[in-house]
């Protein structure tokens, strides 16, 4: 267990430059805190105690922001950066070292009591506020765009942007003439390109017609 709560904390100071000290890790981190709380949630959800886990799972939001449902299975080395609206629902599975940012939602697209939520793949980094949907894979060590909406099954290796996700890039090939990066704050905006595209070819077609205006009245 202490090998397990060393690990997690040498995980933050591993992905995230701010972190300075032991003890702000461990007392300002709501990433961590979701985490630590979820292994007591989800050892109880599994022996049965699930009145318990979820009361105990529903503290925890209260108290970080982050929903994690008992239920979720969660594997070693994620981090959750700074957190706030995070949720990760009842059969979600996350395997190693993954890293969500703030906003991101594991969700569910069926009512029915079947595998319902996203398996991520271990090395996965999913930006701010995007949303996978349904019971779908993201393969190891992809990228998932921020504000992108997964509802497909993702490739390892792939990088994800837009709305519905786009893969822009398959094992280091770009799949378009988008060239993104895979930080985070670098990954290409699918919305952003459509639109300027669209504002080139709005200018072409006013341009066009003013030259006709200009010869029908010369």
């Amino acid at each position: 267990m202490l090998n397990t709560l060393r690990h997690d904390i040498e995980v933050v100071f591993d992905r995230d430059p701010a972190a300075r000290s032991v003890p702000e890790v461990v007392l300002s981190y709501p990433g961590l805190h979701a985490i630590w709380s979820h292994r007591l949630t989800h050892w109880l959800w599994i022996k049965n105690a699930k009145f318990l886990a979820r009361c105990l799972s529903q503290l925890t939001r209260w108290l970080t922001g982050i929903e994690i449902h008992p239920g979720a299975i969660i594997g070693r080395g994620l981090f959750i950066d700074h957190g706030m609206g995070v949720v990760i629902g009842e059969t979600a599975e996350v395997g190693d070292d993954v890293t969500m940012y703030h906003g991101v939602t594991l969700g569910g697209l069926s009512g029915h009591k079947v595998k319902r939520h996203p398996t991520i793949e271990d090395g996965v980094v999913i930006g701010a506020g995007a949303k996978i949907l349904g019971p779908v894979v993201v393969g190891r060590d992809s990228r998932i765009g921020a504000n992108a909406v997964v509802i497909k099954p993702v490739p390892p290796n792939s990088v994800v942007v837009g709305v519905p996700g786009k893969i822009i890039k398959r094992d280091g090939v770009r799949q378009d003439d988008v060239k993104p990066g895979l930080e985070n704050g670098q990954l290409a905006d699918v919305l952003l390109a459509t639109l300027t595209s669209l504002s080139a070819r709005v200018e072409k077609l006013e341009n066009s017609f003013e030259t006709k205006q200009e010869l029908h009245c010369d």
